[in-house]
């Protein structure tokens, strides 16, 4: 008999997930979308960076002496602009550039948990599903980005943000789990809205995954590891959690 499935295992899956990532067979799933997640990262930097200095040269000589000051507070609110832009707006391109490989990536780690064998991907393959891969990903951005622009707003009208602004952060780690838990889902052939109903149904271990997997992302560099060890973990869940029995 099956062993009940456990709500909080969630960010045991991402810790495995991490692991898996290194065994051969399963690095250039990993190497390829991340050499190019690399470019994106430093072209999306150094486009921040020249319209930063582009708008500080306009900015700063129209101020009086005595607002120097203002220079430096700029600073941090630009750090702070490029980590949200970095969050929203890298993870975005940076998956649907990197759908195709994730999504062999995410077969082959099942079909290892499933005991099942298929021959070597060829490069061919991937590019023949790449239409499919990037339509699924903009199935995600349409479930997201109207919901993201809801709670943002929300977070600007004064006590209402007081519930908003956690809902928002909730909203960010279910995300997450939605992200990564689709590209195994999708090759199983489950429609995205069967994949929330399952993943509604195990809220708690979904949120568990989600959550080390949100703050990661947060982390430059580092959260370009994140997302091959995101997709190796959620497919394990996936797959082990589909056969144990609802809580």
């Amino acid at each position: 008999m099956n062993a009940p499935l456990n709500p909080l295992r969630g960010p045991d899956y991402f810790r495995e997930g991490w692991r898996i990532i290194r065994r051969p067979g399963l690095r250039r799933f990993m190497l390829i979308p991340l050499l190019l997640n690399l470019v994106l990262f430093a072209a999306l930097i150094g486009f921040g960076a020249r319209q930063f200095n582009y708008w500080m040269d306009r900015l700063v000589p129209s101020l009086p002496e005595w607002a120097g000051f203002v220079e430096w507070l700029l600073w941090p609110l630009f750090a702070l602009v490029v980590i949200l832009t970095l969050f929203f707006g890298f993870s975005v391109l940076a998956n649907l550039i990197a759908s195709p490989f994730y999504g062999f990536l995410a077969e082959k780690i099942a079909e290892q948990e499933r005991g099942l064998v298929s021959p070597p991907t060829t490069y061919g393959e991937i590019l023949m599903v790449v239409p499919r891969s990037v339509g699924r990903e903009l199935r995600k951005i349409a479930y997201y980005l109207p919901r993201l622009l809801v709670l943002l707003a929300l977070t600007l009208v004064p006590v209402v943000n007081l519930v908003a602004s956690p809902l928002l952060l909730a909203f960010g780690v279910w995300m997450m789990a939605v992200q990564y838990v689709d590209y195994q889902a999708d090759n199983d052939k489950v429609t995205f809205i069967d994949m929330l109903r399952w993943m509604r149904g195990r809220r708690l271990l979904s949120l568990g995954f989600g959550l080390p997997v949100y703050f990661g992302m947060l982390i430059p560099l580092v959260n370009l590891l994140v997302m091959p060890a995101a997709v190796a973990g959620s497919t394990i869940m996936w797959v082990r959690e589909r056969e144990l029995p609802m809580p």
